[in-house]
């Protein structure tokens, strides 16, 4: 879909989602580590926003005390806004939201976002870790975006309040992998940022859904969508798609019911999976929300992707094993931007 008017680098922001991957034979604390300086480079590099996940019982993802991760990325940062991409509000007490996110807003003021998203996250044993009850229903998402706006607001209809929280001004974005929670952006007047990076067979319903049923607001006069995109870019397209095999393998694993730690590169996936589960992968990364290269196929992918979607703004995630090939992968969108 056209916007009305053609986006290209030089008009719309790129922002960063880290799923702070933890690899083969290291563990958290590296990650964390990992996660600060891919930060510092980002901001330095011209990127709008960094944004981290909401993951359980995961081995190689370690944001899943997400407000906490948040808290320290942007205390290891000067101007770039740092956010949640997303909370699942459903494993969640709106109160706790509330005031982790207030008192985020409260100590680095105007950079926090709070992206929310209504599945849970994990299976039905992780989420009944979380919750010790599994009534709160994904359909109740809805009532819960309403109690956190009412947390977040001067004059709370709740006989409890959000302290820190209550007055702030955080913005809110609502995530969605279908078309659910693009119709209640759009009726609620939100940002809507779709995880297309994994779900691009849902990308066109969502927007049009989003796009069609906006309503203005307070927060928002016409639609703002941010969409997700893998980009692992390398001086060689050769090099770039030897790097990307290490998001594939962390793919297949998941579709096999064992996830890992995030592996090395390997030369041949054909030696480890069969060819049902490569096709299944090439699915769900499709090579149009996960664009593989060097400069100049990273370039012609993401013009190609913003073109057809009019997206206001791209969130890009690089599942790259090495630390120094993760930095230069952004470093390369870096200088595109340029």
């Amino acid at each position: 879909m056209m916007s009305e008017q053609a986006k290209t680098f030089s008009n719309i922001p790129l922002s960063v989602l880290d799923l702070a991957p933890i690899n083969e034979g290291s563990n958290a604390s590296d990650s964390f580590k990992n996660s600060v300086d891919l930060a510092q480079h980002v901001e330095n590099w011209g990127f709008n926003r960094y944004w981290l996940a909401e993951h359980h019982n995961m081995p190689g993802i370690a944001s899943s005390a997400t407000a906490v991760v948040i808290g320290h990325i942007a205390g290891a940062t000067k101007h770039m806004r740092i956010g949640a991409g997303g909370v699942m509000l459903p494993n969640h007490a709106t109160l706790v939201i509330a005031e982790q996110f207030g008192t985020l807003e409260s100590l680095y003021p105007g950079r926090i976002d709070l992206g929310l998203g209504r599945a849970p996250g994990s299976d039905q044993a992780t989420a009944y870790a979380l919750r010790r009850t599994l009534n709160m229903s994904v359909e109740d998402f809805p009532m819960q975006v309403n109690e956190l706006q009412d947390y977040f607001s001067e004059k709370p209809i709740s006989r409890v309040i959000a302290v820190p929280g209550q007055g702030l001004n955080i913005p809110i974005w609502l995530l969605g992998s279908s078309g659910f929670s693009a119709q209640l952006a759009a009726q609620k007047g939100l940002p809507f940022s779709f995880a297309s990076h994994f779900a691009p067979a849902y990308l066109s319903e969502a927007l049009h859904l989003y796009r069609s049923r906006f309503q203005a607001s307070e927060v928002l006069e016409k639609p703002y969508v941010m969409l997700g995109i893998n980009v692992i870019a390398a001086d060689t397209n050769e090099e770039a798609e030897r790097i990307a095999s290490s998001q594939k393998q962390q793919f297949l694993n998941l579709r096999r019911g064992m996830p890992t730690k995030l592996l090395p590169p390997v030369d041949n996936l054909e030696e480890i999976y069969s060819p049902a589960e490569l096709a299944a992968v090439q699915q769900t990364l499709d090579p149009k929300t996960t664009i593989v290269g060097d400069k100049e196929t990273v370039k012609k992918g993401l013009e190609s992707f913003i073109q057809e979607t009019g997206a206001d703004e791209l969130i890009i995630g690089s599942q790259i094993f090495h630390q120094k090939d993760r930095l230069r992968s952004y470093e390369i969108v870096a200088e595109l931007m340029k």
